[in-house]
């Protein structure tokens, strides 16, 4: 939702330009300027579309309308097919100069790394929520049912479980747990590098929400550069062809994205950089959840405190005598408490995908 609000008020910015210095083309401009940031939202969201390919594409059809109202300005619009010639033409003839290649550098630099982003938050939700759902094999359920209610049946309804027992029922039951935490770790410290990289001066936000100002900066060069420009067309393209139409003014609701603006203002606590980092903190505390649940879960809630009587799976005793095994798979062939056979497929999908976006 974030993105989404950055890309609109890009767009945004971008109308208001054409429509506050523009007017006469900002009703065939902004078509040009929603199609682009369009093109902007597919690529942040995943969709294999080329940036270079896109940017290229927006000067391109912009250039008959710059040539149109800018250029070469007459009393009617230039026909489709003359339009067309320009806009093939605009790579050889170049009226923008080097804007267009500044804004692909721009671009390509700061959209890729966001994409990243978002891709790798939606790998986190789907670890999460495969964690949350997963099926424990008849043994776990067998130790835990003896961990917890067997001392009931005795009468034991106050004893809890030894430290030592508690430990090797739940590290036997989330041994497959345990195996994604290298790749956890591996995940965050990645999300951190990232972010970090994130800002600067190929920080999204600052190049969307400056591209308004490149776009002006194309449109004063080709104004510039009118003579030799139409000329250059004339070569290219013939003499302009034109056909009996109307300019329509500008219909563009500049107040449609004012909420948007204070999300987004520069001195604002609530940029996108801020409020990644403010994620990334929050996102660091859970770095060793997947290897100390067990730990958590037995320390915090399950298990007796030391020194304390314990229930150790069949009688109340001073202390559990059996050895306490570690956690992950490997650790569990001398569980005294759980049977442990190999990873789950599941797991095994899921530490896969994040070693893939580790890479990425």
């Amino acid at each position: 939702e974030t993105f989404e609000t950055l890309i609109r008020l890009a767009e945004n910015y971008t109308s208001t330009l054409f429509c506050k210095a523009y007017r006469n083309m900002a009703a065939k401009a902004t078509t040009h300027v929603q199609e682009f940031f369009t093109d902007v939202g597919l690529f942040i969201f995943g969709t294999d579309v080329s940036t270079e390919e896109f940017v290229n594409r927006f000067f391109d059809t912009l250039f008959p309308v710059v040539y149109n109202h800018v250029i070469n300005p007459g009393p009617t619009d230039i026909s489709m097919e003359y339009a067309e010639c320009l806009r093939m033409a605009r790579r050889d003839i170049r009226p923008f100069g080097n804007i267009p290649k500044k804004a692909i550098g721009q671009m390509g630099r700061s959209l890729l790394p966001s994409r990243t982003f978002l891709q790798a938050l939606n790998l986190g939700i789907e670890v999460i929520n495969t964690t949350d759902h997963l099926h424990f094999s008849k043994d776990c359920s067998r130790a835990l049912l003896r961990m917890q209610y067997c001392p009931h049946c005795q009468g034991l309804t106050l004893s809890k479980p030894c430290m030592g027992y508690c430990l090797n029922v739940i590290r036997g039951c989330l041994a497959n747990m345990a195996e994604v935490d290298l790749h956890w770790r591996g995940y965050i410290q990645s999300m951190e590098e990232l972010s970090s990289a994130m800002s600067g001066t190929y920080d999204i936000e600052h190049v969307l929400l400056n591209f308004h100002s490149l776009v002006n900066d194309a449109l004063v060069q080709a104004r510039i550069n009118r003579p030799e420009l139409s000329e250059q067309v004339n070569k290219v393209c013939g003499p302009p062809v034109r056909k009996p139409t109307q300019s329509l003014g500008c219909s563009f609701d500049q107040n449609k994205d004012n909420q948007g603006l204070k999300m987004f203002s520069r001195d604002s606590e609530e940029t996108l950089t801020n409020r990644r980092k403010e994620f990334i903190s929050h996102l660091r505390l859970y770095r060793a959840f997947y290897g100390g649940l067990a730990d958590q879960l037995c320390g915090n809630e399950l298990a007796a405190a030391d020194g304390l009587p314990c229930w150790n799976g069949e009688d109340v005793v001073r202390s559990y005598t059996h050895r306490v095994v570690g956690s992950g798979i490997k650790a569990q062939s001398a569980n005294p408490e759980v049977k442990v056979k190999g990873t789950d497929p599941v797991i095994s999908q899921i530490i896969d995908k994040l070693k893939h976006v580790i890479q990425v």
